[in-house]
């Protein structure tokens, strides 16, 4: 289901780089590209699991996928720091990463818009259930005007969330 492994194409070898800088690029490159596979296939079943409403499960990824982000985030850094001699070593190993950052970018965001989406519902449900207990707290009365009063602060009662549920 990975479809950023499906769009990875094989580095081109026009001309192999043999001198340290080459090698040192393609070292740094693979483990960039390694780093963004492991992160996005984590990514990529925990957008799974939230979006078939296994929230519970996809929370037990947390600690994997920070370890792949500083990871990631390490291989992204080295990256930028060698940046110069990668573009003169290896120029067209630079455009074929970010070809491929372009594309992890895209299926991050998607990630994003579903973790979103599910903490917008859960909010609403929390309020609307907050909002149904309140209206039972809340006492039947109307003003001398003869509208409905509204509550104090002492009509209003905590709602309680246990996660442990």
């Amino acid at each position: 289901m990975n479809h950023f492994n499906a769009s990875r194409q094989p580095m081109p070898a026009q001309r192999a780089n043999t001198t340290p800088a080459g090698a040192e690029a393609r070292k740094l490159a693979e483990d960039l590209m390694d780093a963004m596979n492991a992160l996005l296939g984590l990514i990529e079943r925990e957008t799974e699991l939230v979006r078939a409403g296994k929230v519970r499960e996809a929370m037990t990824m947390e600690g994997k996928k920070q370890e792949l982000s500083r990871r990631y985030v390490t291989a992204v850094s080295q990256l930028k720091t060698n940046q110069d001699k990668l573009a003169k070593s290896a120029p067209e190993l630079l455009s074929t990463l970010h070809r491929h950052h372009d594309a992890f970018r895209a299926m991050l965001q998607v990630n994003l818009t579903v973790l979103a989406t599910a903490h917008a519902v859960s909010e609403s449900v929390v309020r609307g259930v907050n909002a149904e207990i309140q209206k039972r707290n809340v006492p039947n009365t109307y003003t001398a005007a003869g509208r409905r009063a509204t509550p104090g602060p002492r009509h209003i009662t905590p709602l309680a969330v246990s996660r442990s549920l």
